[in-house]
């Protein structure tokens, strides 16, 4: 068990959201109430849509249907709602939260932008009552391929006001990456952008988009919304995005019914194939908004800033877990150590930002560039960091911590995913906090370890399950069923199968891996984490990846994938130093076989760094899905680095 580092005053506790909520129901003990909240799943989701506040249109009459079995779980029955209700229309009756902030937005330029509830409820209405008139409809998909700019939230609020179906995806993506998404979605309309900045030059957006139309024959309008200024080739089906603002206010929210769809956020997996996932008007935004609330402490009045991307689950999550809290939305386009090291840090003490969203990944590079870059700013405005997207290694963990944090800050780890709609593990912060590792499953998710027979476990590696459906767990795979079922369902009975290896040791759960990344060595399981964090414990290494090789004697051996800090060369000497260092901490028996630099490792836009492109580019094997990777030119090299050997 880590020994915790950050703990709660009674003062501290007793402010939260989650406590003077636990209280309210008559539970002081986390444990007891968890516990609860597990074993009476329906009356512990009833009374969290009653906390979060959602608004319904017309009462549901049951909170959990089982019906069609629990991999088909319907939520609230007989409700109707409208989730712009939940995130616009509930702050427009008091004079106080109708002209509160609810977005603000900083350019990569500096440009910043910033809009009450009220003028952005306006915005969204006037561009609803356009896309009518453009000819979307209810059950309609419309394709987001935008930056991190206000337009986009516009967007979004809007298809979904008027019941269409919204299909973010990464603003990063190329032609194929987008054409494959808009293909499977079948979606009437892509809305998208001349172009955006990133690292002083623009991206254009709307060139990928032409090249993906030529394949994509459901598309019928292309929304562009001018924002780089960029050049751009007409089309036939170009729509600009002035003309939808210009419209008069739809001010009816289309009445849906609890569990229509709302959103499908497409996920690559490892057989190549986009996962489409479904989610719906009372299951993701409500566990974003529970989770954000209740696990973060997010609360009116509060300003949120996530490093993300809107194609990335973080993005919606970011967007519901603020406005439906009443709390301000903050967006930076550009990427967050540009154009000096200190971009990040500055922007939140700009915008007095009391709750920050990080990446692992982001915070090892912020690290190497010194603490300097930190201590010109004071970061007094924040009250919680909360990281997801992969584990953590201990040393960026305690920077974190204690060279921003000032050792006051919880760091609120979060895992789950874009199925799950939120997170499975948090760090609540009524209880203490130990680094890297998780104080609790959260409310309503009841997790489980098991080994490979199903049998639960403790203190050693087991399989993340679910035993309960919750609120936000995803409605299937878009027009794909058998997929989901086979995906999650399928090999022990009613338990979701999570893909992520966790060992449990009754109080602390640390996530070591994916369970398709983990290392089976001579019949001993080690996460790749293990690895990567011994590693970028040595000065010159600024970040480490490990993966499984197949091994005659072995079965399986480590190789690691090592990115060192400039002007510093691999000698062998440096190698040396690395295996030995990795030796000295897990044993000669589980070193690695070889260490190889890389300029690169391949990573998403949020950082996250994609180990199964690491292995099958090394093992000659099919890549899969890149559309998700922000730097594919990293790949090849990797490629060479096995062939090399041959």
């Amino acid at each position: 068990m880590k020994q915790a580092v950050w703990f709660p005053t009674e003062e501290y506790k007793e402010k939260t959201r989650l406590y003077g909520w636990m209280k309210s129901l008559g539970y002081e003990d986390y444990e007891t109430f968890y516990n609860k909240s597990i074993e009476e799943t329906a009356w512990f989701w009833g009374e969290a849509e009653k906390a979060v506040g959602y608004q319904w249109m017309k009462p549901y009459t049951e909170v959990l249907d089982l019906e069609n079995g629990t991999p088909f779980a319907q939520w609230y029955n007989g409700g109707t709602c409208n989730v712009v209700e939940s995130v616009l229309s509930r702050w427009l009756a008091d004079d106080e939260t109708r002209t509160q902030l609810a977005l603000q937005y900083e350019g990569e330029n500096g440009t910043s932008k910033s809009f009450t509830y009220e003028e952005l409820d306006s915005w969204v209405s006037r561009v609803a009552n356009g896309l009518r008139h453009a000819g979307i409809e209810k059950g309609d998909r419309v394709t987001i391929y935008m930056p991190m700019v206000p337009e986009t939230v516009v967007a979004m609020l809007a298809v979904m006001k008027i019941g269409a179906i919204i299909s973010p995806i990464f603003s990063g993506f190329a032609s194929d990456a987008v054409m494959t998404r808009v293909q499977a979605a079948g979606s009437k309309m892509i809305i998208t952008a001349d172009g955006f900045s990133r690292r002083g030059k623009i991206v254009s957006l709307k060139d990928e988009v032409d090249k993906a139309c030529e394949h994509c024959p459901t598309v019928e309008k292309v929304v562009i919304v001018r924002h780089a200024g960029n050049d751009f080739t007409p089309h036939h089906y170009d729509f600009s995005w002035s003309t939808l603002e210009k419209e008069k206010p739809f001010t009816h929210a289309e009445e849906m019914h609890s569990d229509d769809p709302l959103m499908l956020i497409y996920t690559s997996g490892t057989t190549g194939k986009p996962k489409g996932t479904v989610h719906t008007h009372a299951g993701f935004p409500l566990k974003a908004a529970f989770d954000a609330g209740f696990g973060m402490n997010i609360k009116q009045g509060d300003r949120v800033l996530w490093v993300t991307d809107m194609g990335w689950m973080m993005g919606p999550f970011l967007l519901f877990g603020s406005l439906i809290n009443g709390a301000t939305m903050v967006m930076y386009e550009g990427v967050p150590d540009f154009p000096e090291a200190d971009r990040l840090w500055e922007t939140v003490d700009k915008y007095e930002i009391t709750h920050l969203g990080i990446s692992p990944t982001l915070i090892r590079a912020l690290m190497a560039k010194g603490d300097e870059y930190v201590n010109k700013h004071s970061l007094k405005s924040l009250e919680v960091f909360a990281s997801t997207g992969e584990p953590w290694n201990p040393d960026p963990w305690m920077w974190l911590f204690e060279t921003v944090g000032k050792s006051n800050v919880p760091i609120c780890n979060y895992s789950g995913g874009t199925e799950i709609s939120g997170g499975i593990f948090g760090n609540v912060l009524i209880k203490p906090i130990a680094p890297i590792s998780f104080n609790a499953s959260l409310p309503g998710m009841a997790a489980v370890v098991l080994d490979d027979q199903g049998n639960p476990i403790r203190d050693e590696v087991g399989e993340l399950c679910l035993e309960k459906p919750w609120v936000g767990m995803t409605k299937s795979f878009w027009e794909d069923n058998e997929r989901y079922v086979n995906t999650y369902w399928s090999r022990f009975e009613n338990k979701w199968v999570h893909g992520d290896w966790v060992i449990y040791d009754g109080e602390q759960y640390i996530i070591t891996g994916r369970s398709d990344d983990t290392l089976n060595i001579a019949g001993k399981r080690i996460g790749p984490a293990e690895y990567e964090s011994i590693l970028v414990k040595h000065n010159d290494v600024i970040e480490a990846a490990a993966i499984g090789v197949p091994d005659d004697v072995k079965g399986e051996v480590c190789h690691c994938f090592v990115v060192l800090r400039d002007n510093v060369t691999f000698t062998g000497e440096l190698k040396k130093e690395l295996m030995s260092l990795v030796n000295s901490h897990i044993g000669k028996a589980l070193c690695p076989k070889d260490i190889h630099v890389v300029e690169d490792l391949p990573k998403t836009r949020n950082s996250k760094v994609m180990r199964r492109v690491i292995k099958a580019a090394y093992l000659g094997k099919e890549l899969g899905d890149l559309s998700s990777l922000v730097n594919p030119e990293v790949v090849p090299f990797i490629q060479g680095l096995q062939s090399s050997k041959l």
